[in-house]
């Protein structure tokens, strides 16, 4: 069965809701996909001539790029020159039937365009517009090209990540879009619910520097109301002690967490250190983390004498909190996520069987489903815009004048 037409064994949670992802790279176009992922129906508008970028970045098979294909599941896509009056009124006929739209064009880009927020409230005034940038809609910064990376330097992320003595450090994935991305999901989902009470849609401004900082914690209010400024601390912890990376005696690593007192005084009767225990810094995290070097000491001693199994065996008996430090292959293979379906099986029509992570939590009555991979780049135009009510003719009239 087709499972782009087919009806799904249980009701979808957001099945119903009508989502066009303008967006590109990649906290806008994430947010639409965590909605397809519950059964939002998802329209992918994209240029005629310049794909989504997502389609090219990173790896790729028989020319297929790899992230689309987890980036555009559950996605229809629909390609549409927004610059031109026929792709201009399409989108606005698209808007009169969505709920939601999702763009990260650069403030006013839309205006120009003569589909802003005004435009779009007429066509729609249950529609709710989400504007996903690097700096929000106004500010000094607005009309900036920003990018993830840029929020991850200027939120506080960068400087406090990293060896002490090292040079602030950057993460090697969109880490800053991918949260800006869940909570752009989240704001959307906020509108739906308000919208049931006001009748009205309104606009989500999605700033990408801001959702990082609330993942951050209380940095601001420590300053605030101390002046503290966090350090870079590499893996260790002001909060806490032991916690950090050790090797084991295979060559491998652990990470060991011992954010609760009960679970440190595990830990150091097991590795044969119940001696500290009893030394009066040892009785709060903070004073522990001030004795790191003794701590680590002690934990990476005992660590480095035994394989990881061995010692996630025995972390495990102890009911102290360890973990393998897994890079993908490990991922791929380790039983917690395999019982989880963490990492599942999705048919495509062009590369056969792929693996990607699942959806992003489970729900006992109306669970989220992948339906389908990304697909290419425009296939489901004159389904779409058939749908929508424009003629062969005119859909043709479209593709002619570079609208399509």
């Amino acid at each position: 069965m087709d499972p782009l037409h087919s009806s799904p064994a249980t009701p979808a949670a957001l099945g119903g809701l009508r989502v066009l992802d303008l967006a590109t790279l990649f906290a806008g176009p994430l947010a639409a996909t965590m909605l397809g992922d519950f059964g939002a129906e998802v329209i992918k508008v994209e240029h005629p001539r310049r794909p989504d970028p997502s389609r090219g970045h990173g790896p790729s098979k028989d020319g297929v790029g790899l992230w689309w294909k987890l980036l555009g599941r559950n996605k229809r896509t629909l390609t549409l020159d927004l610059s031109t009056e026929g792709g201009r009124a399409t989108l606005l006929r698209l808007a009169a039937t969505a709920d939601v739209v999702i763009e990260n064009f650069r403030p006013g880009t839309l205006e120009k365009w003569n589909l802003g927020w005004d435009e779009l409230h007429a066509a729609n005034q249950r529609l709710i517009l989400a504007r996903v940038t690097g700096f929000g809609q106004f500010g000094p910064y607005a009309h900036r090209p920003g990018f993830g990376t840029l929020a991850e330097a200027m939120s506080g992320f960068a400087a406090i990540t990293g060896e002490p003595e090292g040079p602030p450090t950057l993460p090697p994935f969109g880490l800053a879009d991918s949260i800006a991305g869940l909570a752009t999901a989240y704001a959307i989902m906020t509108a739906v619910t308000a919208r049931a009470t006001t009748g009205q849609g309104q606009v989500v401004d999605m700033a990408i520097i801001e959702p990082i900082l609330t993942v951050l914690g209380p940095q601001p209010l420590w300053y605030d109301q101390l002046g503290y400024v966090q350090p870079r601390t590499g893996n260790r912890s002001t909060n806490n002690a032991p916690r950090n990376t050790y090797r084991t005696a295979d060559g491998k690593w652990v990470a060991v967490s011992t954010s609760a007192q009960s679970i440190a005084e595990r830990v150091m009767h097991l590795v044969g250190r119940p001696e500290l225990i009893a030394e009066p810094w040892f009785a709060t995290g903070a004073e522990r983390a001030a004795h790191a070097d003794e701590l680590d000491e002690a934990v990476g001693d005992w660590i480095g004498r035994h394989t990881r199994d061995e010692v996630t065996a025995a972390f495990e008996k102890a009911e102290a909190a360890v973990a393998p430090i897994h890079d993908v292959r490990e991922v791929m293979a380790d039983p917690q996520y395999a019982a989880l379906d963490t990492i599942t099986e999705v048919p495509d029509p062009e590369l056969g069987p792929l693996r990607m992570q699942n959806i992003l939590f489970r729900l006992s009555a109306t669970p989220g489903a992948i339906r389908w991979a990304g697909r290419p780049h425009g296939a489901d135009t004159d389904a779409v815009l058939t749908e929508l009510g424009l003629a062969e003719q005119d859909i043709a009239a479209l593709r002619k004048a570079g609208a399509a």
